[in-house]
């Protein structure tokens, strides 16, 4: 037992004279840590005051959906005296995990690059790719990084050219109802690129709520993008689920019209024939009179029935129409998201971390050299 203790205590000895050598060597070269730390210090001087500043604006909603199904509301409709056997279902519910490509899809950015913010620089409000060209001018930083580690493109570019912006043949919109490629051009490219950093929506699967995400230069213009983007999903989800109910009640509505239409013609011609039949009855004016009541007899239930099928399409297109119901709403973020003073502590950290392993390095890196060689030397000899 006493033996024990007599040989732990020189290992134990050992090791606080390990600790104590590394805190003498940290000492000894307290002047490179303190030359590394104060260049990390400047460096971070520098990232902070050329940092630009960033706010976030998050917004939670819940889909609600309608999951009534359609014999509920038949009996429903019946009470009103409506029947809806003709009508069936317009889908499923779009699901929620659907809704992220929705945001990251390109005719959703383009709608947002276009939207009218309010910026600081600018007097009215204007699009992003108006403020882009013609409000945002380029730092010192982005110089520095276009002609050091971006100079190789920049002679690429000089050498090759500008490639002028493609054109659709006809246009976009010549008219003819086509469908249409989305051609975007090289400042809406940049844009979107942009958009996808700073425009999320997450979904959370076991709740069931969503999350949008927006980051923006200021604070007004990206709570204003906030609640765009939130108002643009909104009516983008509406559209998808909605759109055959929609087709269907467009239909009844265009047929309706044609009826009622028809419908008042025959009773202005009836009332007309009757006004002549009084001072004159011949069996001629009776004919006519019974041929138009029929026809007018006919018109006018299917103009009833019609009617029916216009409230019973309403009625779809109400209960296909989803809501997303704002738990959290946009609010204008009242400090940015990045800190300058977070930043230089960051950096200074940095450089002390460094300082730190450049001086224990020079020290055990030849003690780590020596130890392989020797591994090395013993292996040969065996």
């Amino acid at each position: 037992m006493d033996q024990n203790n007599n040989y732990n205590t020189p290992q134990e000895e050992d090791e606080g004279i390990d600790i104590m050598a590394l805190v003498r060597q940290l000492w000894d070269g307290r002047k490179t840590i303190i030359i590394v730390t104060a260049i990390f210090i400047v460096l971070g001087l520098v990232a902070a005051l050329t940092m630009k500043r960033t706010y976030n604006v998050t917004t939670t909603m819940v889909p609600q959906m309608n999951s009534r199904s359609n014999s509920s509301l038949s009996s429903l409709a019946s009470l009103a005296g409506l029947d809806l056997s003709s009508m069936t279902n317009s889908g499923g519910d779009l699901s929620p995990l659907i809704y992220p490509q929705i945001v990251n899809s390109v005719p959703f950015r383009k709608e947002l690059i276009y939207t009218p913010l309010h910026y600081q620089k600018a007097d009215t409000a204007v699009c992003m790719l108006t403020y882009a060209k013609e409000y945002v001018k380029p730092s010192v930083m982005s110089y520095v990084l276009k002609y050091t580690i971006g100079l190789p493109g920049v002679i690429l570019g000089a050498i090759r050219g500008e490639k002028p912006d493609m054109v659709l043949p006809g246009g976009e919109g010549d008219g003819s109802g086509e469908p249409k490629p989305i051609l975007l051009t090289k400042d809406e490219e940049k844009i979107m690129k942009v958009l996808a950093q700073n425009v999320s929506l997450a979904v959370d699967k076991k709740e069931g709520y969503l999350t949008l995400s927006v980051t923006g230069s200021e604070p007004i213009q990206t709570a204003e993008l906030a609640l765009k983007a939130q108002q643009l999903l909104q009516s983008e989800v509406t559209r998808f689920r909605t759109e055959k109910a929609q087709d269907n009640l467009d239909y009844i509505q265009a047929r309706y019209n044609e009826i009622k239409k028809e419908a008042e013609s025959y009773q202005a011609q009836l009332a007309s024939v009757r006004d002549r039949s009084q001072s004159m009855a011949t069996t001629r004016s009776r004919i006519e009179q019974e041929r138009l009541q029929s026809k007018y007899n006919v018109a006018n239930a299917i103009y009833g029935e019609m009617a029916k099928q216009l409230e019973t399409a309403k009625m779809q297109v109400k209960r296909d129409t989803p809501v997303l119901t704002v738990i959290q709403p946009v609010t204008v973020p009242a400090k940015p998201a990045n800190s300058r003073a977070k930043t230089l502590i960051v950096w200074t950290f940095l450089g002390g971390i460094l300082g730190c392993g450049i001086v224990l390095g020079k020290s055990y890196l030849p003690k780590l050299m020596a130890s392989f060689k020797k591994e090395e030397e013993q292996t040969t000899e065996e």
